[in-house]
């Protein structure tokens, strides 16, 4: 392996291994998606006005909504302390691809964000009254769909992180790029429960992964060279 090579996975290391550390020393931006995840799935079944069956099966598409909510709430700081320290400027200035670098950055965010989404889904589940055939597709789903989320969500919040208020902004960029991971995870899990082959539904879930990981860093860099001029 060259030296450039082992440059660059050093400085890809190190900018993994920051954004774990800042989500350890800022444990509320780790806890308030997961708890606004919790709190929104478990505002249906405390309504009271729904039938266990009935909610079982809209259990699918509550998980997905709240999830992606979930995830834009998170992803609206990714950029913002970098932004104002200045850290994001001297990242563009870098002579290593910035390709990777965001890449990584996203991938960071969603381990300490999206992944315990993936984890506490199936509790949530039960307490929707999912029928036990949902639950590996479930899983399985959101950890194909939420990280094509992530990176979907970082492009604009990339867009957006030079303004002092983007919550809505951010939820109109957003949204619209997101409705065919909620129409195909939503999708695994009923296909599911009917008892019908859901192999094509992931390899549509797998190809937008790829998709948004090829393409994705590319926007992501572009909208935050317009937000940092």
């Amino acid at each position: 392996m060259t030296r450039q090579a082992l440059g660059l996975l050093a400085c890809l290391r190190a900018t993994l291994l920051r954004e774990l550390q800042i989500a350890v020393s800022s444990p509320g931006k780790v806890v308030n998606p997961l708890m606004f995840f919790v709190i929104a799935s478990a505002l249906f079944p405390l309504s009271g006005r729904l039938d266990l069956a009935v909610l079982g099966s809209i259990a699918p598409g509550i998980l997905w909504v709240t999830a992606l909510l979930a995830v834009m709430l998170s992803m609206e700081g990714l950029f913002r302390s970098d932004f104002d320290d200045g850290t994001l400027e001297q990242l563009l200035l870098s002579p290593q691809p910035l390709y990777f670098h965001l890449l990584v950055k996203v991938l960071g965010h969603w381990l300490v964000t999206g992944l315990p989404l993936v984890v506490i889904a199936p509790l949530l589940g039960l307490l929707l009254n999912l029928p036990a055939a949902g639950y590996q597709p479930l899983i399985l789903g959101l950890l194909l769909g939420t990280p094509t989320l992530s990176l979907v969500a970082a492009i604009g919040t990339a867009l957006t992180v030079g303004l002092a208020r983007s919550g809505l902004l951010l939820a109109v960029l957003i949204l619209p790029l997101s409705i065919p991971v909620l129409v195909f995870g939503a999708g695994v899990v009923d296909t599911a429960l009917n008892g019908l082959p859901v192999a094509g539904l992931f390899s549509l879930l797998g190809a937008l992964l790829l998709l948004a990981a090829s393409l994705a860093p590319l926007a992501i860099a572009a909208s935050l060279r317009i937000s940092v001029q």
